[in-house]
């Protein structure tokens, strides 16, 4: 049994408030929000003997479904947040992500970020129209300084997971799922989903499960580095001990008072732990089979995907594929 699966029945109702928050999201974000594919891979399917589905949020805007959380918290904001301006911390697609929603609302946004960030990830943020201010510090230090500012500035502080808005807005990710799911005909007995933080999961998660109590929510970490698993596992957030990641999008620790803790509880009902060459060898074949060239983070849940794929032969899996933002040259050392 899972770690999150004990003392409770599997389907059990989740956050009515959350779901609430995800319907309205996904009325609200339509005209802005790309519909992203949900599409059938006749290679992933005959060699693992499931029927495999992608959820491409890899074509979603900014390259990743980042977008979403973003967007939705920038929609709710009121007319003096928006004056004042939000401010967050990322050096990749969270930064991206809330950049676009800014310049796209008209409200000023300032990204925080360690000074051994990526200049070309750097860069994608600042071609929003964002404000970059790097920060010789580790990424715990960065988060802190961050908050601090905000609050001095009287600036809105946009987390990538720690914020309901947030991951109401990723929520959307499994209502879009669902109705792509019903139009084809499709029952899905899982959907593999990456997890860092836990605000694509729980959004995700919340979503599907209340809709479908009896379709599994695989969260799948890389065992380099598993913040949320270990705690989960432990029953209450713990520090855990992390390594260098391929899927730097999921990498790093939790807040001490995430809300994701308890609704990963509610709607996770199996964990993977994955090693860097799994993540590798599934980022290589998505590359051979589908044409993609994926981030770490999408690797993930594909790799636990094809650990898992012999619990599911003859069913359907949905696999999220959660971003495409790697750099060329970490692509080809990571696949060849």
């Amino acid at each position: 049994m899972c770690p999150t699966a004990a003392g409770r029945n599997k389907g059990e109702p989740v956050t009515n408030d959350l779901f609430a928050r995800i319907e309205d999201a996904h009325r609200a974000m339509r005209p802005l929000v790309a519909v992203t594919p949900l599409l059938y891979s006749p290679v992933l399917s005959k060699s693992t003997r499931c029927e495999v589905y992608l959820k491409c949020e890899h074509l979603q805007r900014t390259g990743s479904f980042k977008f979403r959380g973003a967007w939705n918290k920038m929609r709710l904001l009121d007319s003096m947040a928006r004056r004042n301006g939000v401010l967050t911390v990322s050096s990749g697609n969270h930064g991206q992500g809330v950049a676009l929603a800014g310049k796209l609302a008209g409200v000023p946004v300032t990204v925080y970020a360690a000074s051994t960030a990526s200049p070309l990830k750097l860069d994608a943020i600042r071609a929003f129209g964002a404000n970059v201010v790097t920060i010789d510090d580790t990424a715990l230090g960065v988060e802190l300084e961050a908050r601090r500012q905000a609050e001095l500035k009287q600036m809105t502080f946009i987390s990538p997971y720690n914020d309901i808005d947030v991951i109401a807005g990723q929520g959307t990710i499994g209502l879009e799922l669902d109705e792509q799911a019903r139009e084809a005909g499709i029952d899905l007995s899982a959907i593999f989903v990456s997890v860092g933080g836990g605000g694509l999961i729980s959004g995700v998660g919340t979503a599907v499960r209340t809709l479908h109590p009896s379709t599994e929510i695989v969260g799948c970490w890389p065992a380099n580095s598993a913040a949320l698993y270990h705690s989960l596992k432990a029953g209450k957030i713990v520090e855990s001990e992390e390594s260098d990641t391929i899927s730097d999008g999921t990498a790093g620790g939790i807040e001490p008072d995430t809300v994701t803790f308890d609704i990963s509880r509610k709607i996770i009902t199996k964990t993977e732990l994955v090693t860097e060459e799994e993540i590798k060898a599934a980022m290589r074949l998505i590359a051979q089979t589908d044409g993609w060239m994926v981030e770490g983070a999408a690797g993930v849940a594909l790799a636990a995907m094809l650990k898992r794929a012999p619990e599911y032969r003859g069913r359907a899996v949905a696999v999220v594929i959660c971003g495409r933002n790697i750099m060329l040259d970490k692509f080809i050392e990571a696949v060849r």
